[in-house]
């Protein structure tokens, strides 16, 4: 920098010898403008509000000061500088002037001396520099002894804000027994203070909690796991605080923490284990299929998928298969269940194997036979008091219709399965059929008959036959018997209608008149055969003739002509019907055979009728009419 003579213009004296670290000349251009630090005109404008090294002096006519500065959150007034132009010789005439950003606000200056001080505590974080203008006036002429030109005051950050954590919270999940250096999660914080200033915004991370098992990497806050054996089963969540400091963490400086919630996630390091060795059940004998006779479980320390068995059992000693197990899929135990029918007298007790398995294996932890445990169940069948059982024996009897009272029908056989043996009483149903036609044994459980039986009446009888326990419980059981009552030949036959036979005047000898059939209330095995015949006489009956057609029917058959109702209007005619059982048994049946006038058709009047009546009389049916109506006249008449 040349001498006082050598440049006319401005001179900054700096009242904070500490804060002068930048030196810069605002050089007078041609024409009398000066350079503006704001624009693009000029680097060093743009360096000196960047903060950048000082520059070298320019002797030119003009303004000569150093940067100005002064730090933030200071609340006491105090001068940082002083405006001096080379024009001032100390007699005071001239008046400087500031303008620009905090003129009057922020900063102010002595019009006489150009000292320059702040007017109150500034804050970096909310404005970092201000550039202002200066201006000297001569107090006579009131005209400029130089042009106005720009300067910047900076202000200088201090250690006046903390770090803070951002995207709070941080929660993270890693798999159990990871191996070291997993990263969990990064933290990121922020400081606004200055980074280009000091070490106030310089950054450290550091575990306060969550050590030995965590760790942080100091300049980039990433969290990583510090040890590989983390068992969620013994421990599921941790918290590791995390603490961040300004000023590299040395003294003085601010500090933050804040939290990361880590979880670890399950990984199939465990197998299904039962808790004994051995489980007892017991069961009813009477129990039905399907019945649970108990649970078991194994326990696995692991979750979800991994921790999904399933049971089997091996079969017992007798490989009956009595058993079976089934996987509960909400509480992962063993059901056992009731595959078949108990019985107290032949099975008493059941050993079997049990095994859990898990469904999903995963051999970097342990071995496939580490993912099974087996266990022993004892199952204890329960003796029940159950009642009496048949025998097993035909239920379908028969017996003949004239068996004598007495006769041994059939029998039946029942015995107290329970080990006591109890004696068995033996009665019929009264609610059931054949009670009074049939009686039981009490002792031995013989059926006979206890009256006289009538296949006609009753062909079948289902007879309920009960056995009870003699012992105090008095249980019992009963059974359905069918007696059959068997067919003999003890009915006589009957023709099949009430027949109504008639023969017409002028009839030829050889004219069937009447076809006959007949029924039988028995029922031979072999069917029905009937015979027909006229009641034995000493003479033979010279009007009539019966043909058996050998078919179970037969026919009236007239021996001569010529039959008039003058000479009679009917005839009797025995008429013998035999069975073919044995003994053969036959009935007679007496038809009478009248004599008619019959229609041209062949049609006989009903018997009964009027036109009837009137051929029995000898008379025409007009005559007959003619009567009756004389006869309804005269008794009105009478009436009258």
């Amino acid at each position: 920098m040349g001498s006082a003579g050598e440049v006319r213009g401005w001179a900054v004296k700096m009242s904070m010898p500490s804060v002068l670290a930048v030196v810069a000349v605002f050089a007078v251009m041609p024409g009398g403008a000066l350079s503006d630090m704001r624009g693009a005109r000029g680097p060093e404008a743009q360096q000196l509000a960047q903060g950048s090294a000082p520059l070298h002096r320019r002797s030119k006519r003009g303004w000569i000061w150093k940067q100005l500065f002064v730090p933030e959150e200071d609340p006491t007034p105090r001068v940082i500088g002083q405006l001096k132009s080379d024009y001032d010789r100390g007699e005071v005439s001239l008046k400087y002037i500031l303008t620009g950003e905090g003129a009057g606000d922020a900063f102010e200056i002595d019009e006489y001396s150009g000292e320059i001080r702040t007017l109150k505590k500034l804050d970096r974080e909310e404005k970092s520099f201000y550039v202002l203008q200066a201006q000297a006036i001569n107090r006579r002429s009131n005209e400029p002894e130089e042009p106005q030109s720009e300067f910047i005051i900076k202000v200088q950050d201090i250690n006046d804000n903390g770090p803070q954590f951002q995207n709070e919270p941080y929660v993270s999940s890693i798999p159990e027994m990871c191996p070291t250096g997993t990263t969990v999660a990064r933290v990121t914080a922020t400081d606004a203070d200055d980074p280009s200033f000091g070490n106030n915004a310089k950054l450290i991370y550091s575990i306060l909690q969550g050590e030995p098992y965590f760790s942080v990497e100091p300049k980039t806050g990433i969290v990583l796991t510090s040890r590989p054996d983390m068992d969620r089963e013994a421990r599921d969540q941790y918290l590791v605080v995390v603490q961040v400091k300004d000023m590299l963490g040395l003294g003085g400086g601010y500090s933050a923490s804040t939290t990361v919630t880590v979880s670890l996630t399950d990984v199939n390091d465990n197998g299904p284990t039962f808790q004994h060795h051995l489980y007892a059940f017991a069961v009813p004998e009477d129990s039905a299929v399907g019945t649970t006779v108990g649970r078991i479980m194994a326990l696995d320390g692991d979750s979800g998928v991994h921790a999904r068995m399933t049971y089997s059992l091996e079969d017992d000693l007798e490989e009956s298969a009595t058993f079976v197990i089934q996987t509960d899929p909400v509480t992962q135990e063993g059901v056992v269940v009731l595959a078949k029918p108990l019985d107290y007298e032949t099975k008493r007790r059941f050993v079997m194997a049990a095994e859990a398995a898990n469904d999903h294996v995963d051999t970097r932890f342990l071995t496939p036979e580490e993912f099974r445990d087996r266990t022993t169940l004892k199952i204890v069948v329960e003796d029940v008091d159950e009642p009496p059982a048949f025998l097993p024996a035909p239920r379908e009897w028969k017996v003949p219709e004239n068996a004598a009272v007495g006769a041994v029908v059939g029998g039946v056989t029942a015995r107290d399965t329970d080990a006591v043996n109890n004696p068995i009483r033996y009665s019929i149903d009264r609610r059931s059929g054949g009670t009074k036609a049939f009686k039981i044994d009490p002792d031995n459980g013989t059926v006979t008959v206890a009256e006289a039986l009538d296949r006609e009446a009753a062909e079948w009888h289902n007879v309920t036959v009960e056995a009870r326990e003699g012992a105090p419980n008095h249980l019992s059981s009963s059974v359905v018997v069918f007696i059959k009552v068997l067919d003999v030949n003890d009915n006589v036959p009957r023709l099949a209608a009430d027949y109504q036979p008639f023969i017409c005047e002028g009839t030829q000898a050889g004219e069937l008149i009447q076809l006959l059939s007949a029924v039988d209330m028995d029922e031979p095995v072999e069917g029905h055969h009937f015979y027909f015949s006229m009641v034995p006489e000493k003479h033979i009956n010279p009007n009539f003739t019966i043909r058996d057609n050998q078919d179970n029917t037969a026919g009236i058959v007239a021996r001569r002509s010529s039959f008039t109702r003058k000479d009679r209007s009917r005839y009797l005619l025995p008429v013998v019907v035999t069975d073919s059982g044995s003994p053969a048994l036959s009935g007679t049946a007496t038809l009478t055979v009248s004599v008619c006038s019959c229609r041209p058709a062949g049609h006989c009047p009903a018997a009964g009728g009027v036109e009837a009546l009137a051929l029995s009389m000898g008379v025409s049916l007009q005559t007959l009419l003619g009567l009756l109506v004389c006869l309804v006249t005269l008794t009105a008449d009478l009436l009258c």
